[in-house]
């Protein structure tokens, strides 16, 4: 038996020998509701942090509610797909290849989300026209010598 078939049967053993990088977690995939086209992937979304909620709006918006808000969308990185925003324009709606349904907004300038934070530059895809869909990883083989 090799020093490598060795160490793979170790490994292989018991999960918690393995480093955390190797075990490999499932992928977030977000599609369009109408036509199911895959629109960004997790590695694509922009995090923000959280902002106060209905503080942070306007003092004619706001109801008095103290309560943490939800995110409604997510915000991704520029992609392909999103035409509109090579056409030089500042600011539109975001529609699908697929089936031309709006699927969110974007502005270089910014806009803030409903938890109230100001995201910069923004492409806003909203949570009710996505998808948000779990693939599981494909397993890393390894070749029997």
């Amino acid at each position: 038996m090799t020093e490598l078939q060795m160490e793979v049967e170790t490994n292989s053993s018991s999960d918690e020998s393995l480093p955390k990088e190797s075990i490999p977690k499932p992928q977030v995939i977000y599609r369009c509701k109408k036509c199911r086209r895959i629109i960004a992937i997790e590695e694509n979304v922009v995090p923000h942090e959280p902002g106060k909620g209905e503080e942070c709006f306007a003092w004619k918006k706001r109801s008095g509610n103290s309560e943490r808000v939800q995110c409604s969308s997510i915000f991704v990185e520029p992609m392909k797909w999103m035409q509109t925003i090579h056409d030089g324009l500042v600011e539109e709606k975001l529609l699908c290849l697929g089936c031309k349904g709006r699927l969110g907004y974007f502005n270089w300038a910014g806009m803030q989300c409903s938890c109230g934070a100001w995201v910069n530059p923004a492409f806003q895809l909203s949570k009710s026209r996505i998808d948000e869909c779990k693939s599981e990883p494909t397993p890393t083989l390894i070749p029997e010598t």
